[in-house]
């Protein structure tokens, strides 16, 4: 199995904590659908508005998606808007105890006003910020240094994201970093756009995207995405700054992985259709910090943390991305790469991320040798009972059992390969033995489904699916569709098969007798 899918199945929870500068966006949402009379500019009609955490709080509650723990530490002002940005962070389940008042200063405000016109997607027409970025007093350091080595010993990993506003200055950066270095707690770093990078010396990871290495180094990276000299700009970030890691993010080139005394690594992403790239960067940090504290290895940290970047570019506005999501993208993306064989430890993480999306799930199963009409037509119905179609297929050494020596016609690659091409089919799974009971038991199908020329005790799991609420749905057959009945029209030898007694075991449904599953 795929180690990223395999940590999925196993996500378990973890501990966060994000320092930096925290913001409170505020959304004016109206109509702009015409311009003001005495100037040309276009007029806003405010329906409506929002308070919405932003800047590192973003990357709180992209954690808080993921099912973390997330501890906040962070400068407001004694202000109403500050009191507004703690109450918000609260009442998404982040820890705000970490997060200092300063009378000197204001609460960073970001106000978006956004038009809408002619009923098509709403757009940002300006922004108006309130903000200081003088560096916050020594006194404030001190205090949010004190709070944060009190929680520092349940944290699975650190995020500093840094937006230049005042927080994280170098002496403050160096003494988080140190703290972490010497708990062996990983920090990562969404470094601010700025030419010195000397604040973020020894973290563990930074993640900066093209255009803020370039100012960092001076150094040219490559648009197309090409590894020489993107390598060379990481190396020098690298050995400069004394780090483990570099993530740099390259847009729609994914990003490239650089560890220390590895070679650089290019960890692509899918091409989508782009509609707001507000907060990739800060879904890039939480989807690191994440997978590094469910245990994934740096690649496979990346390959999750981009798809869950990719998901926030296809949204307006910073929108967390929860886990289920990601992970039913990651399943959809692998789809598309390798098809849609699965086995069953493949199935198991597939059909729980389904579920966890809301969807159903729906089992059916049959040689599929020949494949003819009413094939599809079984399979069509089966689509519309459910989201989710798994199809299991027999072994070749079971249908020759089941069917006789010169069966099957066509080997299980084959057949697999065919049931593939079909729109209604998701998933198929090769079985190898008598009845696809056990791998029912194990799927547990909200519906399952066969032709109505098997009674209902010829249905293996029929029993089991009932008797946790399942359904089983009978499809009427179309007459004179088989497989058997296309080869004797062939006049091909094949068609015969064994004795009814002899096939019995195949066709007889037992989940329901001693030792089967409650």
């Amino acid at each position: 199995m795929d180690p990223l899918l395999k940590h999925l199945a196993q996500w378990k929870p973890f501990t966060v904590l994000v320092v930096g500068d925290f913001m409170l966006d505020q959304l004016v949402f109206g109509d702009a659908e015409r311009l003001s009379a005495d100037a040309p500019v276009p007029v806003l009609r405010v329906r409506r508005s929002e308070n919405r955490p932003g800047g590192a709080a973003n990357v709180c509650l992209d954690l808080r998606a993921m099912r973390g723990e997330v501890e906040a530490f962070g400068v407001v002002g004694a202000d109403a808007e500050g009191e507004t940005l703690r109450r918000e962070l609260a009442g998404r389940g982040v820890g705000t105890l970490g997060i200092i008042a300063d009378a000197d200063r204001p609460t960073t405000v970001k106000r978006n006003f956004i038009g809408l016109a002619q009923q098509r997607h709403p757009q940002k027409m300006f922004r108006v910020d309130q903000e200081s970025r003088e560096p916050v007093p020594r006194r404030v350091e001190e205090a949010l240094i004190e709070a944060f080595a009190v929680a520092l010993p349940r944290a699975s990993a650190v995020c500093i994201e840094d937006y230049n506003k005042g927080v994280c200055s170098e002496g403050f950066c160096q003494q988080i970093i140190g703290l972490c270095r010497s708990a062996r707690v990983p920090v990562l770093v969404d470094p601010a756009s700025i030419s010195d990078y000397a604040k973020y010396r020894s973290s563990t990871c930074i993640t900066p995207n093209r255009n803020e290495a370039e100012l960092a180094t001076g150094m040219p990276t490559d648009p197309e995405g090409g590894m020489a000299r993107n390598a060379a700009v990481s190396a020098r970030l690298l050995d400069a700054l004394t780090l483990d890691v570099v993530v740099l993010t390259l847009d729609r080139h994914g990003a490239m992985l650089h560890q220390r005394d590895c070679e650089p690594l290019a960890v692509p992403t899918v091409a989508r259709e782009v509609y707001d790239v507000t907060g990739a960067g800060d879904m890039m940090l939480a989807g690191l910090a994440a997978a590094r504290a469910n245990g994934m290895s740096w690649h496979d940290s990346v390959r999750f943390a981009n798809t869950a970047a990719g998901l926030e570019v296809e949204v307006f506005g910073v929108e967390p991305i929860p886990l289920e999501r990601i992970h039913h993208r990651i399943l959809l993306e692998r789809s598309f790469a390798v098809g849609k064989q699965r086995t069953l430890d493949e199935l198991l993480v597939e059909v729980a991320a389904r579920r966890q999306s809301g969807q159903s799930v729906v089992f059916t199963n049959g040689c599929f040798d020949v494949l003819h009409s009413g094939h599809v037509h079984l399979l069509d119905e089966a689509k519309k009972q459910g989201d989710f179609l798994v199809v299991g297929t027999n072994s070749d050494d079971k249908i020759a059992q089941y069917k006789g020596p010169t069966r099957p016609v066509n080997i299980v690659e084959d057949r697999v390969r065919v049931l593939s091409g079909l729109a209604s089919v998701d998933a198929v799974v090769v079985f190898a033995e008598d009845t696809p009971a056990e791998l029912i038991g194990a799927l547990r199908p909200d519906v399952l489904v066969k032709g109505d020329e098997y009674a209902m005790e010829q249905i293996p799991g029929a029993a089991l699916v009932m008797s946790y609420g399942g359904r089983v749905v009978r499809v009427p057959m179309q007459g004179g569709q088989s497989t058997t009945g296309t080869l004797r029209k062939l006049g091909d030898a094949r068609a015969e098969t064994r004795a009814s007694a002899e096939r019995d075991r195949f066709v007889r449904d037992q989940s329901a007798g001693p030792g089967a599953r409650p």
